[in-house]
Parts: structure tokens; C-alpha cells; sequence
């Protein structure tokens, strides 16, 4: 029979229960903050009202129908896709800027997966107790106290997850017609199912799996190493402080005090553990970096507390650098962003973002394409006058229906032939097409290598805009 580590592992780990400890400081504080700011933001910001015309007054709607975004004053079309690839990259290089700078800084504080958890964490506390209530809990056998309590438990984590998945809908139809039509069984199809799979899929990540998603599931975790340099502030324990000569040791009799420790050779740990007990993944800080620690901060305002009741310096595990603890005499820990990956990042995240502002303040109401026909590239005609024939293409990106009117300047005005018709009306995130030909004589042609089309919005002549559009003549054939 053969046998490996393979074998004896397995692929994937059989869940430990994880009870962490409740704990206060101003890495929990931040944290919670963090978590209150980004509940309001995502919880309310469907039912802010804003006064639209075409469109439900709702501050955010994701306006699939009409396929367009509706952000505040912004609206924001398929054509304007280019403003999506922008934000993903300036996510991706933002990423890569904080993490080289402060560790995985995102995943203890702003990852969806890490206050969510938080959340459910939290819930799970005021109903159950602190730790060692829960854990007995977990342990204790199945009677009315344990299933009313955790029974409750996670009948409030579903509820949060459905809220969390309705709240998700919200953004793409008016919010309060959407609760009226769910709990009346009018909403759509898409609605519910929508709903009801957000609603399992968090009930499952921030409630059961927990620590597993960011193990097994998330991918930042796994290469983050090669965003960390040896300066890159992380969450450390300063091994050498702590275990000294002869290592950690509980504060008994005769060893409560620095100078009792150090004179027995023995480190500043006094190894209580609850660095363990506060971590949302449930790894120990003092066993080194490891890819599991999210950075979140609370075993550094455990260790701080039990530093402060033995009046022992803070600092025993803090936000360090590995260069930083290697050296001889450590410094007090700093950023240190002058390095050229840091830098390269910070370049490449002010310019994107300032290219991004300056595309959003700068767009037009409508976008224009001209485009020459080239099958044939001109016609002579039995006049003797040659003809080019263009395509015109406008898409209307403001939010009414607009009319547009068509002009030429560099050519005579009875030149431009647009068939029947010299406008155009066209509705809000639509485009119209528009030919065109040009008829000019030999002697107009001979001296006519461009002109200007000029488009302009009817009643907004300070909105016109123009193009450049080459003439083609026999002569001028390449």
C-alpha cells in the first residue's frame, strides 16, 4: 500500500472551529470604523434619493434595461468602457502600492470577505458570550440552551445575507419598488434568484467557512510574497525581545517584572496566548509570517494590553519590517516608500487616476465617429464633378433625447448632402448612423485636401464639435 503526505493531509483541511476573543484597541477601533463606514456606504446608498428625469431618483442604478450606469450626476454608457479598464488597473496598481508598503493591509481592513466575517463574528458574540462561553457552548451537548443560541445565531447570519444580497439587487432597479414587489411576490425572476444565491453564498463564506475562503479560496494570500520586500511594514513579533536567551515564560513568582526576566535570561512573552485567542484566522504571530495573517492588527492591541497590566514596553508585536527587526538596534518603525518598485507603483497610480478624472470632467454629451466610405474611395460622375461618400456615427450620452444638426466648413455650403434630411434625434445611450456624400467640381477638388465636418447638438451651439475628414480626388490616389 502506498502512502504520501498527500495521503495523510489531504487536499483540503477539515474546518477547526475558530473562537476568537474579544479585544479593544486602536487596530479594533479602526477596523470597526472601517466596517461602519463601509455598511453605510453599501446598505444605504440605494435609498438615496437623486432627481432624475429619465431615470427612477436613485443616487446609484446599474440601469441594465437602458444599459447604462447611473452614478450620482455621472452617466456612464457601454461606449464608455474604457473608464472600467482605467479603475481595474488603478485597483490592481493601488493593490500592489499598499501591499509593498504596509503588507496585506486590504485584507485585514477592507476586504468584502474580512467585514463580512467581522460582522458575523460580532453577532455571534452578543448572542453566544465571550470566548470561553462559546466554547463551551461548542462543546457542551445538544440541549435548549445550545440550540437556542445557535440556532439564533445563525438565523440572524441568514438574515444579514439575504439583506446583503437584496441590498445587491437594489443597485440595478429602484430600490423601494423592488421590497414591495419581493415580499409580494411581483419582483422578477432574476430577483429572486439573485437574492437568494448572494444570500447562501455569504451565509457560507462569512459564517461558515470563515478563514477558508481567504486558505483555500483567495488567491491573494498565495502571491503576495512577491509583492513584500524587506521593507514592507507586516505584523511581526519581535522574537529576540520576547524569547531572549531562554525563551518565553508565564509571569509567575519571581518572574513578573522585566528585571527579574532578564536576569533569568527569560523574554518579554508572557505567553498568555491571547494573541492566538484574537486572531480571526487563528494562527500564532509569534511562529513568523505566514501566508495566513490577513495584517488585521488585533493581536498587536492584545499584546499591547498585556504588556500595559505588566508595564512592560508596547511593541512586542507591532507593524515592523523584516530588515528593520534584523538590524542591530531597531529603529521605531516607519514607512519606507523610496524605493523604486514603491515609486514606479506611486507614478503609475497618479497618472491613471489623474488621466481618469481628467476623462470623466472632459467628456462630451455625445461621442462622433466619421468615417469614410472606401468601396469605391470617390466616384467621378459624368459631370465631371467627384464625390466621396462617409459614414457618420453619433451616440447620444446625455440624459434626454438630443437633436443634432450637420454642417461643413472648408468646402461650399451645398457641397454636403445628407439625403432628405439635415438632423438627426437620437435617445439618451443610443447611436444613429448618418451618410453623407461630398460633391465637389475639378476645380473646387483639385485644391480641396481636407474639410471640417461640424456636428452641433440643436440649441447647444457651445457643445459643437468637429471633424477632420480627408477628400479624395484621382490625383490625389495613394
Amino acid at each position: 500500500m502506498q502512502t504520501g503526505l498527500e495521503d495523510q493531509l489531504g487536499l483540503y483541511q477539515k474546518r477547526i472551529p475558530i473562537f476568537t476573543r474579544s479585544v479593544k484597541g486602536r487596530f479594533r477601533r479602526f477596523k470597526t470604523s472601517v466596517l461602519a463606514l463601509a455598511y453605510a456606504i453599501y446598505f444605504l446608498l440605494p435609498w438615496l434619493p437623486w432627481s432624475r428625469l429619465d431615470a427612477p431618483a436613485q443616487a446609484v442604478l446599474f440601469d441594465l434595461p437602458g444599459r447604462r450606469f447611473l452614478i450620482f450626476g455621472l452617466t456612464v454608457y457601454p461606449q464608455d468602457v474604457i473608464w472600467l479598464a482605467l479603475l481595474l488597473f488603478i485597483a490592481a496598481i493601488l493593490l500592489f502600492f499598499v501591499t509593498g508598503l504596509v503588507g496585506r493591509a486590504f485584507c485585514g481592513y477592507f476586504c468584502f470577505q474580512t467585514l463580512w466575517t467581522d460582522f458575523f463574528i460580532w453577532i455571534e458574540h452578543k448572542i453566544q458570550g465571550e470566548r470561553p462561553a462559546r466554547v463551551r457552548l461548542y462543546r457542551q451537548p445538544w440541549d435548549r440552551e445550545k440550540v437556542l443560541k445557535v440556532g439564533g445565531t445563525h438565523a440572524l447570519w441568514m438574515l444579514a445575507s439575504f439583506w446583503t444580497g437584496l441590498t445587491f439587487v437594489a443597485y440595478f432597479t429602484y430600490a423601494p419598488q423592488l421590497v414591495l414587489d419581493f415580499f409580494t411576490a411581483q419582483a422578477a425572476a432574476a430577483a429572486y434568484i439573485t437574492t437568494g444565491i448572494l444570500t447562501l453564498s455569504t451565509y457560507a463564506a462569512a459564517g461558515l467557512m470563515r478563514e477558508q475562503i481567504c486558505t483555500y479560496v483567495c488567491p491573494y494570500g498565495r502571491f503576495q510574497s512577491v509583492m513584500y520586500e524587506p521593507e514592507t511594514l507586516a505584523v511581526h513579533y519581535d522574537a529576540r525581545r520576547g524569547e531572549a536567551a531562554h525563551g518565553r515564560a508565564a509571569a509567575r513568582a519571581g518572574q513578573r517584572t522585566l528585571a527579574e526576566r532578564h536576569e533569568k535570561g527569560l523574554g518579554d512573552c508572557v505567553d498568555c496566548g491571547l494573541c492566538v485567542q484574537v486572531c480571526p484566522v487563528g494562527i500564532d504571530i509569534r511562529d513568523g509570517l505566514q501566508y495566513k495573517c490577513i495584517s488585521c492588527g488585533l493581536c498587536i492591541d492584545a499584546c499591547n494590553t498585556i504588556m500595559d497590566s505588566f508595564e512592560f514596553p508596547r511593541g512586542l508585536i507591532r507593524y515592523d519590517s523584516e530588515k528593520n527587526l534584523a538590524s542591530a538596534e531597531p529603529a521605531a518603525p516607519k514607512v519606507q516608500w523610496k524605493r523604486l518598485k514603491t515609486i514606479g507603483y506611486g507614478v503609475a497610480l497618479v497618472l491613471m487616476s489623474a488621466y481618469l478624472v481628467y476623462s470623466v470632467a472632459t467628456r462630451g454629451s455625445f461621442d462622433r465617429a466619421v468615417n469614410q466610405i472606401r468601396q469605391p474611395l470617390y466616384v467621378v460622375l459624368s459631370s465631371g464633378d467627384i464625390r466621396n461618400r462617409y459614414q457618420i456615427r453619433i451616440t447620444n450620452k446625455a440624459a434626454q433625447d438630443q437633436t443634432y444638426v450637420f454642417s461643413a466648413r472648408g468646402i461650399p455650403a451645398d457641397a454636403l448632402d445628407l439625403g432628405n434630411f439635415r438632423e438627426i434625434t437620437i435617445k439618451p445611450g443610443h447611436s444613429g448612423l448618418v451618410q453623407a456624400s461630398v460633391r465637389l467640381s475639378p476645380a473646387v477638388a483639385a485644391k480641396t485636401q481636407h474639410f471640417e465636418l461640424i456636428i452641433t447638438p440643436l440649441g447647444k451651439p457651445a457643445e459643437a464639435r468637429s471633424e477632420k475628414v480627408r477628400f479624395d480626388t484621382p490625383g490625389k490616389r495613394q
